[in-house]
């Protein structure tokens, strides 16, 4: 089984992740470990991304799927795969995979991002993940504005 816990930069992708991970004996996969240097860079100056910039970054993860759906391993992946186009590239050759796409109301994700350390994404970039943000159409959408429990309970319900 192949998870994607995707949404914007504090939905919640990363803790919601590995507790959906840790339940399913899967392990958990960071995108954020596989963005570059220069990527890092620019999301820490408050700079969004372009396609060209995330082109490598997809494709590394979308290497690290296959290679792991090919193995046989349950994998929960904390990405943000905002559009279609980027789960396309990310899920390309990788067979059953399932997205749950995180939304939280904007100023309860604002105030994630203001207090959270150690991420490389901050506040700044938040406005032009929400005008980026393509929910998967018909796939699982999950309020991630609740209490951690509800929200992991209520992405496992999802996933059966």
């Amino acid at each position: 089984m192949i998870v994607v816990v995707a949404g914007v930069s504090g939905s919640g992708k990363t803790t919601v992740g590995r507790r959906v991970a840790e339940h399913l004996g899967a392990r958990f996969v960071d995108a954020d470990d596989f963005h570059p240097q220069s990527n890092v860079d620019k999301i820490r100056r408050g700079e969004g991304l372009s396609d060209a910039d995330r082109a490598p970054w997809l494709a590394a993860l979308n290497a690290e799927l296959r290679r792991r759906s090919q193995a046989g391993e349950a994998v929960v992946l904390a990405c943000s795969a905002l559009t279609r186009a980027h789960r396309r590239a990310l899920l390309a050759g990788v067979p059953g995979a399932r997205i749950v796409f995180l939304r939280a109301d904007p100023a309860v994700v604002h105030e994630r991002l203001a207090h959270r350390r150690g991420a490389i994404a901050g506040p700044g970039l938040l406005p032009s993940q929400l005008a980026d943000e393509e929910p998967p159409a018909g796939g699982a959408v999950v309020d991630a504005g609740g209490p951690l429990d509800a929200v992991v309970a209520d992405v496992l319900r999802r996933l059966g």
